[in-house]
């Protein structure tokens, strides 16, 4: 019997994948790139900005909004297979062409806080989608004319291009993190019960500071009055240090994309973010400061806590 160990087969990331990794370092973009976000940041959208990053929903709106044109895209695809449909067919090129606007503004909100790597990929992924447009558009035209094989042809080429931005945002949501919430995985690690973090001494008055909990970063804030306020640190939009952010009005502001907390609760008062932060009830015991996760209604939450 051969005693020779058998070759184990080496497994190597895809070519498909290793061409998304290499989008995501390749520099040439950049200056284009931080010309749009620059331009993008500067649209005076006041608070409709929030509105389109999803924050009143609790996750990023433009997801939800892509699937008015992409189903009536595909409808029309569907449609198109069947002769003497083109009229109806026609109709739904025309509400995803209208439909996708909106969804458009939605997604370069977004894509205007993400990270360098994230924007590279984005930059592709609009990209796409801007010539899966500029293809229906052609194809609404031509059935308009009456070159109804024309305006099918177009209509298949541009699905085509739906494909491949749809796959780059998938590869942004899931691969990249984008608009995932960065702060859902505390919850799961701190484990319950208060936790020692230094004492009164320790926490200058309405300046940030760092902790850890559960090798969690935690971030403390003592008020002029004594009370004292615990959020989770790494901000849930792209993970920002908030230790390193600005306290003002009872708030944190991240340093990163402006995100803005309520120090008593977490709760996300302005975006990007669109979750709000996990926070920790507080109580002063023998000078020194603990805290404990405070948890959400109907799961035993107790009612803040503070004693000398």
């Amino acid at each position: 019997m051969s005693t020779t160990p058998r070759r184990r087969p080496r497994m190597r990331p895809s070519r498909l994948l290793r061409l998304l990794d290499r989008l995501e370092r390749e520099p040439r973009a950049d200056a284009v790139i931080d010309g749009i976000r620059k331009g993008v940041r500067a649209l005076p959208l006041g608070d409709g900005r929030d509105l389109l990053h999803g924050r009143w929903l609790g996750h990023p709106v433009h997801p939800l909004m892509v699937q008015v044109p992409i189903g009536s895209w595909l409808s029309a695809a569907v449609l198109d297979l069947y002769p003497g449909r083109s009229r109806e067919a026609g109709l739904l090129v025309g509400v995803g062409l209208a439909s996708a606007a909106p969804a458009a503004l939605a997604g370069w909100v977004d894509w205007a806080e993400l990270h360098r790597q994230q924007r590279r990929v984005g930059l592709v992924h609009a990209l796409a989608n801007s010539a899966a447009v500029g293809l229906y558009a052609a194809s609404l035209t031509s059935r308009a004319k009456g070159r109804h094989a024309a305006g099918r042809a177009y209509g298949f080429l541009g699905l085509t291009a739906v494909a491949l931005g749809g796959m780059l945002g998938g590869h942004l949501a899931y691969r990249q993190a984008s608009g995932a919430n960065h702060a859902e995985e505390v919850p799961h690690i701190v484990t319950r019960g208060w936790h020692r973090i230094g004492t009164v001494a320790e926490f200058p008055v309405d300046r940030p500071v760092r902790r850890s909990v559960d090798d969690v970063p935690v971030l403390v804030v003592r008020e002029t009055g004594g009370q004292i306020h615990a959020l989770a640190e790494r901000c849930s939009h792209l993970a920002g240090p908030l230790s390193e952010g600005t306290v003002s009005d009872g708030c944190v502001q991240c340093p990163w994309h402006g995100s803005v907390f309520r120090l008593s609760d977490g709760w996300n008062v302005r975006g990007p973010a669109t979750a709000p932060q996990p926070s920790f009830d507080s109580r002063v015991t023998d000078g020194h400061v603990e805290i404990r996760l405070r948890q959400q209604h109907g799961d035993g939450q107790a009612p803040d806590e503070t004693r000398s």
